[in-house]
């Protein structure tokens, strides 16, 4: 019965329902299509990042700072923050892996440093990798020229797109074996590598972040972070080394040379090869304690089906005793991965408030509605009609108009989407390109995107009824009967 005399009051009323439908439809195909273009994006970005760099889970040290793969998520400290090494990383290592779910581990020691190539001197972030299970772990790396780095060797990669932008400013492309000069200068110094240029790689799903990495051996990366970080317990400034910084400049090459090299600099003096072979010999610096364990990061890939957010809630209650904790991959990928939440979230906010105003207009509709129905429902209390029941049938009217309009907005959210992928909308930006995974523009329809519109477009339907209601059930009979 309440749903006959509902229907009946839709098409009685239909001019100010299709109004509110219109409104509800309108709201429901903007939170679809607004909503699955960006879980596009950020299911790209997931997956850029998980299967070319953080893995699902990232293992760090526990500190009051998030950190990212290569600093602080913090931008104003960024710039003065140094990565803390892990303790125990074997211990924690060995307990991480015999978790259940997880389906590969890898560990990282990361830096940051400048380096020469060609002539071309770029900042660029390091990734010292365990060549043993990196390489396997993150599908998403793929080898364009030479070889992945091998275990024990120093050596370093960089990736295709920078391989052509120093093509582009030295007109030349850098070669396999080329030596790339990485340095990094701190507060105690400087230190200064030169390692062989073992392969190019690119990554399947490119970020702007992921175009800047070097993958390096890990004892380069942890002997230029040793000026970085300034470890007095693992690193010995040798008399040597401590001369650079209080010699005098006439005499500051005879005093570090002359044990060395002194035959070499009576016969020809001192010259750049000289320098460069000094260089070379310090690679492997007698006074630098190499820490062959220092780790800044453990990598974790889950097999399928694992919840990340269980795996990780249960993970830190056992390693919380080690000072690490482990985070999801979004916040080991920093500002980048995060700013699409953020945009995503400031993007419903906004369509929060159009909701907030789309609710107000549509009670001021139902109220106009109440109003103009004032006879008929003075007449239903008049013949007993209870107070549930004039709510029920109000309800009744706007959650029918509610289901109507959902339905109306998801389809015609559909069809949008059907209508763009056939217009193949090409995309210039190659960025935007790689996080969608293909040049041409490809929407998809979402299934849960499209149950949560529709409960979204119910709830507002609700929610706009509240109030109106209200006013219908205080309506007094002697009212309508003075009215009618």
């Amino acid at each position: 019965m309440v749903f006959f005399l509902a229907f009946r009051n839709i098409i009685r009323n239909k001019k100010n329902n299709v109004i509110i439908a219109l409104l509800i439809a309108i709201i429901t195909l903007l939170f679809f299509i607004g909503n699955s273009v960006m879980g596009m994006i950020d299911r790209g970005i997931r997956h850029a990042y998980i299967e070319s760099l953080t893995g699902d889970v990232v293992l760090e040290k526990a500190g009051d700072i998030t950190m990212n793969l290569f600093g602080a998520n913090t931008p104003v400290i960024d710039a003065y923050f140094t990565i803390p090494i892990l303790p125990v990383p074997d211990k924690i290592m060995e307990l991480a892996a015999s978790e259940p779910g997880v389906a590969g581990i890898t560990r990282q020691v990361s830096g940051k440093a400048f380096m020469d190539c060609l002539n071309v001197r770029e900042p660029v972030l390091l990734c010292g990798i365990d060549t043993e299970s990196y390489f396997s772990l993150f599908p998403g790396i793929i080898l364009e020229e030479g070889r992945f780095l091998r275990a024990g060797e120093y050596g370093a990669m960089i990736t295709e797109e920078r391989a052509q932008r120093i093509a582009m400013r030295s007109g030349e492309r850098p070669l396999i074996g080329m030596p790339l000069l990485l340095t990094f200068a701190g507060t105690a110094g400087f230190k200064i590598r030169e390692v062989p240029l073992t392969g190019i790689f690119s990554y399947k799903n490119p970020g702007q972040l992921m175009n800047e990495i070097v993958i390096a051996d890990p004892r380069t990366v942890r002997e230029l972070n040793s000026i970085q970080t300034a470890r007095g317990d693992g690193i010995n400034t040798g008399e040597d080394s401590s001369r650079l910084l209080w010699a005098n400049s006439d005499d500051i090459f005879d005093e570090i040379f002359e044990d060395n090299h002194e035959d070499e600099i009576k016969e020809t003096g001192f010259s750049a090869d000289l320098l460069e072979n000094y260089l070379k010999e310090t690679i492997k610096d007698k006074n630098v304690q190499e820490a062959e364990n220092e780790w800044n990061f453990i990598m974790l890939r889950l097999k399928k089906g694992v919840s990340a957010e269980a795996f990780i809630s249960s993970l830190n209650k056992k390693i919380l005793p080690y000072e690490v904790t482990a985070v999801n991959w979004r916040i080991a990928a920093g500002n980048s991965a995060i700013l699409s939440l953020l945009i995503q979230i400031l993007y419903n906010s906004g369509l929060f408030l159009v909701c907030v105003v789309g609710v107000i207009t549509v009670i001021n509709i139902l109220l106009i509605t109440v109003f103009r129905r004032t006879r008929e429902i003075g007449t239903l209390r008049a013949i007993g009609a209870s107070d549930m029941y004039i709510r029920s049938l109000m309800f009744c009217e706007n959650l029918v108009i509610a289901l109507i309009a959902g339905f109306a907005g998801l389809m015609g959210g559909f069809l949008l989407v059907v209508w763009i992928n056939r217009l193949d909308l090409h995309i210039s930006n190659e960025l935007i390109a790689s996080i969608l995974g293909s040049p041409v523009l490809k929407l998809e329809f979402l299934p849960q995107t499209a149950i949560f519109s529709f409960f979204m477009a119910v709830l507002f339907a609700l929610a706009a009824s509240v109030y109106p209601v209200e006013v219908t059930v205080r309506i007094e009979p002697i009212v309508a009967v003075q009215r009618g």
